[in-house]
């Protein structure tokens, strides 16, 4: 390829929306150009880069035996009503109807599609099946931002496993978990298993791959000692023991007292001498449209998506002030669950066999002292609902644990039997007898790919592709293109490449040598070979790491040689 014939429109200043490293640097450089909000288009350069993730994605399925597919975007309503998630998917999914009146869904996801095909399997023997797509994808996202890392329409590769029972299920779990560790070690991308939540996908076991950045949106759990992962979703951490036998002699009954002004755990803590990890926090939410008390000790953080998965709920938020003051008779600040009836009640396993404990007394500007958590609150069920916090102990080791952020950039998923069961898929058993197949899915974002090797990969010049994924291995930058004698050399130095085999652009615009070498910078290509005045008298060129910045002069007719070195040692 030519880059004086090439579209790639660089741009010399940082665009002002542009925030995240990988949004700013593909605007820059040429690969991406935003249409609307959470939609683009990729350029040559984005397109080569997008071929080549998904050239490593599908090596790998067809490495464990998946077979591709290609299924519609468009859905038919009565699909997702069988399922259960026209409701649930609430506003992120796009709705429209045909010219009929007839309603139909702009796929987010595909198991609804994929389980009407399994039902033409017949018999046990067929199983277990591993199918899979790249797909257009998309979903309403309230607020897209940051380039290709959260978008409204976006390539997703997903697969789904169909096997006899739970022994098979894990086998095709786990040969995606494998295949997934090699997918992002081949992308460059130092993705993270970690244990996480299931969500709206439903089903049991989850994991997510998650790449440490600051760029990204979600937090990751880690203990540096044992390797423990797990989203801030899902994470557990080991709680120190404490012990309320010294608290001999308690009231029968809570004590009240007044607490003028006190709104927080901090004030009663301050002014009361009441420690926050002797408090219980009350928190009001409305699950499923249910007004509900949620407990909490004082010097912990609710996790909601804990709450959601512990209680089932689809829909979830914070009750108001006025709503609270209808149910319970006082304003946050003063609640309590104490004698509370008429109201589910749920409570942190902190909370579990706690005694001498404060809480609000229901009545504003009054709490309650000597509170015994099972002897005076009427606990309907008791979760793990405490989000972990850096420096708490690991479950597995007692290591103080670190939380960081991360980008999710692929999720596994054991679903169980909720398609099977919802779209009626049946196989012929081994007794004769119709059985349903275990279902798993399985995700990975292509453009989030690109976008988080960008992140993990770029300096304050541009790009660093890894090699395996960078729209082209070599850049030939002829220096002075208006010297008859190094434009011929350069030419020469590029069909050498080509006939090499290396993947290979040659600069041959008639612009200044700085801004061919910035370009090639900005862009991220792996190694660049320069030929100019100064070393076509020497019978040199330069080649130039460009992850390392390192620059080494090579004989003329030995370049195709190096760089074919250069980029199997890469």
């Amino acid at each position: 390829m030519r880059w004086s014939t090439m579209h790639i429109p660089t741009l010399r200043d940082d665009p002002a929306d542009a925030g995240a490293p990988s949004h700013r640097l593909l605007l820059r450089a040429g690969y991406i150009r935003q249409l609307m909000a959470g939609h683009y288009s990729l350029l040559p350069l984005g397109q080569r880069v997008r071929l080549k993730v998904t050239a490593i994605i599908r090596e790998e399925m067809n490495r464990i035996g998946a077979q591709e597919f290609l299924m519609p975007v468009m859905h038919p309503a009565e699909l997702w009503i069988k399922s259960g998630r026209w409701e649930l998917m609430g506003d992120e999914l796009f709705r429209l109807k045909d010219r009929k009146g007839a309603d139909f869904v702009l796929g987010m996801t595909h198991e609804e599609i994929i389980s009407t095909l399994a039902t033409e399997m017949e018999s046990y023997r067929e199983l277990p099946q591993l199918w899979y797509q790249f797909q257009t994808k998309l979903r309403d996202e309230p607020r897209p931002k940051a380039g290709l890392m959260r978008t409204r329409e976006f390539t997703m590769k997903d697969s789904y496993s169909f096997d006899l029972d739970a022994a098979g299920l894990d086998v095709s779990f786990l040969a995606h978990r494998d295949a997934y560790v090699r997918i992002f070690e081949r992308l460059g991308i130092p993705a993270v298993p970690a244990d996480a939540s299931s969500g709206a996908m439903g089903g049991s076991t989850s994991t997510e791959f998650i790449c440490p950045s600051p760029s990204g949106e979600d937090l990751i759990v880690r203990c540096p000692e044992c390797g423990y992962a797990a989203n801030i979703e899902k994470a557990m951490s080991r709680l120190a023991a404490v012990d309320d036998s010294e608290r001999a002699g308690l009231p029968a009954a809570p004590e009240p007292f007044a607490t003028p002004g006190v709104r927080t755990i901090e004030d009663l803590a301050v002014q009361y001498q009441a420690p926050a990890d002797r408090q219980i926090k009350t928190l009001v939410y409305f699950l499923d449209g249910v007004l509900t008390l949620v407990l909490m000790r004082g010097d912990h953080a609710l996790n909601e998506q804990k709450l959601m998965d512990a209680t089932g709920a689809t829909d979830i938020r914070p009750a108001q002030p006025e709503e609270i003051r209808d149910a319970l008779g006082a304003l946050p600040g003063s609640l309590g669950a104490v004698s509370v009836t008429g109201h589910p009640i749920i409570a942190d396993e902190a909370l579990r066999g706690r005694r001498g404990m404060f809480t609000g007394a229901n009545t504003d500007d009054t709490h309650l002292r000597g509170v015994d958590v099972e002897r005076d609150i009427t606990v309907g069920r008791w979760a793990p609902l405490r989000e972990v916090a850096a420096g708490d102990a690991c479950l597995n080791c007692g290591h103080g644990l670190e939380v960081e952020r991360g980008i999710e950039v692929g999720h596994i998923f054991k679903l169980g039997y909720k398609y099977s069961d919802a779209l009626d898929i049946r196989v012929s058993g081994p007794d004769g007898k119709p059985v349903k197949p275990i279902m798993g899915c399985y995700g990975i974002g292509v453009e989030r790919a690109m976008a988080t090797a960008v992140e993990v990969h770029h300096d304050d010049k541009g790009i660093i592709w890894p090699v395996a994924i960078a729209p082209f291995e070599v850049v030939v930058v002829i220096a002075q293109q208006e010297d008859a004698a190094v434009a011929a050399a350069g030419e020469q130095v590029y069909q050498a490449l080509l006939g090499s085999g290396a993947e290979v652009i040659v600069d041959d615009r008639q612009v200044r040598a700085g801004v061919k070498f910035s370009d090639a910078e900005l862009t991220g290509i792996p190694f660049r070979v320069t030929v100019g005045k100064r070393g076509l008298a020497a019978g040199t060129a330069e080649l130039t790491d460009r992850a390392a910045g390192s620059t080494v002069a090579i004989p003329l007719d030995e370049v195709a040689k190096h760089v074919r070195e250069a980029v199997a040692g890469a």
